[in-house]
């Protein structure tokens, strides 16, 4: 290898495991990924790594993006380490992310297989568990396919490689080929919430290089020079709720919720605050503000240890989630934002996929006792769900330009694998991206989902022309001159001036 990696005092020794995240900044976020996109630790992973230590194996990790690797520097690291087992963990930074991974996962695979053949590969995360056949039959490279959330897996796989044993069917939530057959062992079941508070409790961030880690531009936005260090933890794993349009529970198998302690969360807090500086932190769990308990025994435990003036967190909450009761206290506790789902300004549209029955009037209260509790909002909204029209797609402009969160992310709507949408969109025929990469929002090759009367090219040109005309707004811009100063205003102008080539509206 040309390079030397972060880990520091590896003897050379026999190795169970390596942990790779995969991917690509520059596929995924095109030239936004150079300044504005966050560089995210891979949370997940580093608490399989945890649980994988307290099962007795030895790990590391590859973090390809933070290192700015390509698949064959990852290969070469995983040569050069020599593992058992490589897990390549295909998750996302949000719950819908995993999909636009697989393209650079696949040719990582590849490229281990040819550098280091000897190596037995296994994919795990959220597009894996949706598609675990596909996944097999697309990439020969790979050994194996985990079917569910992963560490139960994994731990168990080792030893039988180890011995040579192929009876891989003992083996649960495991995915692998025989000949020319593909089998599969019955599931693992899920961690229960002893196991997580005892076995998988804390990541390995000594196993990550933690001052590569970036904020959010938006994240920062009342210290913009102060993205660095920056964290990412979950508090919880998976989501109560059914929304038609998401796939965080494909691992799971079902609508599943379990929490990690807030004794637990606030351990890894101080250690993240204290021993690699950390700042900025993102609660990774898709509903953070739910369960009264575990988000106010968590603010307690923050202002206990006094750690509220020092963070700067953000979390996701729904509308109907976020109760007076918790605003004061959350503000208190170190969150400076919170990520709304709005989603559309259509009831009817909402309904269509399970969102929740809330009006506009009560989006836009909820938004203004946010912002009256000094937490910004970052409101969250999809264009192109399958009963938008036009007209909806404008009302849904209109409503953010009326909320004027202090940002706004526009997604245009996607079959993510292992969601409802995406079952619906194989039954109708519609089109879907040729390449995993084109589930990325940002990336050149994105494919959104058509409607009953707009083609998706018709929804993506909507959705990036709503994006520009949401933060060249007078309003937008005078608001964050007030509250976060010219040099805010200057970032986001930068951020504007990116171009973002699209392959589906030069040919539409």
């Amino acid at each position: 290898m040309a390079q030397r990696y972060w880990w520091n005092g590896w003897s050379g020794m026999d190795l169970d495991v390596v942990l790779v995240n995969p991917g690509s900044r520059r596929d995924v976020y095109q030239g936004l990924g150079e300044e504005f996109s966050a560089i995210e630790p891979p949370s997940l992973a580093a608490l399989f790594a945890t649980y994988l230590r307290r099962r007795g194996q030895s790990v590391e990790m590859i973090d390809a993006p933070a290192m700015n690797w390509g698949p064959a520097e990852v290969a070469g690291a995983v040569a050069y380490l020599n593992p058992v087992l490589v897990v390549l963990v295909v998750y996302g930074f949000q719950p819908s992310a995993s999909t636009q991974n697989m393209d650079c996962a696949n040719e990582t695979a590849r490229e281990i297989r040819k550098q280091a053949p000897q190596a037995k590969i296994i994919f795990t995360g959220t597009h894996p568990a949706a598609l675990p056949r596909r996944t097999l039959v697309d990439e020969p490279a790979i050994d194996f396919v985990c079917d569910g959330e992963g560490p139960r897996t994994i731990t168990q796989l080792v030893p039988f490689l180890k011995a040579e044993r192929a009876d891989f069917g003992l083996v649960p939530g495991l995915w692998y080929r025989m000949g020319d057959m593909i089998l599969s062992s019955p599931g693992a079941s899920l961690l229960l919430e002893e196991t997580l508070n005892t076995e998988m409790a804390g990541g390995a961030w000594d196993l990550l290089p933690m001052k590569r880690y970036r904020a959010h531009n938006w994240h920062a936005f009342e210290n913009i020079e102060d993205r660095q260090p920056y964290a990412s933890i979950h508090t919880s794993l998976g989501c109560p709720y059914r929304c038609t349009f998401c796939c965080i529970n494909a691992p799971f198998g079902k609508s599943s919720y379990r929490m990690w302690s807030p004794d637990c969360v606030i351990e890894e807090l101080d250690l993240l605050v204290h021993k690699y500086g950390v700042r900025n932190v993102k609660f990774v769990d898709e509903m953070f503000v739910l369960n009264r308990a575990h988000v106010l025994g968590i603010c307690d435990r923050i202002k206990d240890r006094g750690l509220g003036d020092s963070l700067n967190i953000w979390a996701y909450a729904r509308v109907d989630t976020v109760k007076d009761e918790f605003l004061d206290r959350l503000r208190e506790s170190g969150f400076r934002w919170l990520a709304l789902g709005i989603e559309s300004a259509s009831k009817h549209v909402r309904d269509g996929v399970e969102k929740g029955r809330f009006g506009s009037e009560e989006i836009l209260k909820v938004v203004r006792k946010v912002q009256a509790a000094g937490v910004n909002v970052i409101g969250n909204y999809i264009f192109g769900l399958p009963d938008d029209t036009d007209e909806s797609m404008r009302d849904t402009l209109s409503l953010a330009k009326e909320a004027n969160c202090e940002f706004a992310n526009f997604y245009s709507a996607m079959a993510y694998p292992g969601s409802k949408l995406y079952t619906l969109a194989l039954e109708k025929g519609w089109r879907l991206p040729e390449r995993w990469i084109g589930y990325s929002q940002h990336s050149y090759d994105t494919t959104p989902l058509p409607t009953q009367t707009l083609t998706g090219a018709e929804v993506l040109a909507f959705r990036d022309n709503a994006f520009r005309e949401y933060f060249y707004s007078q309003s937008y811009v005078d608001m964050v001159r007030r509250k976060f100063g010219e040099g805010v205003v200057e970032n986001i102008g930068r951020m504007l001036s990116h171009k973002m080539p699209r392959r589906l509206l030069e040919v539409a």
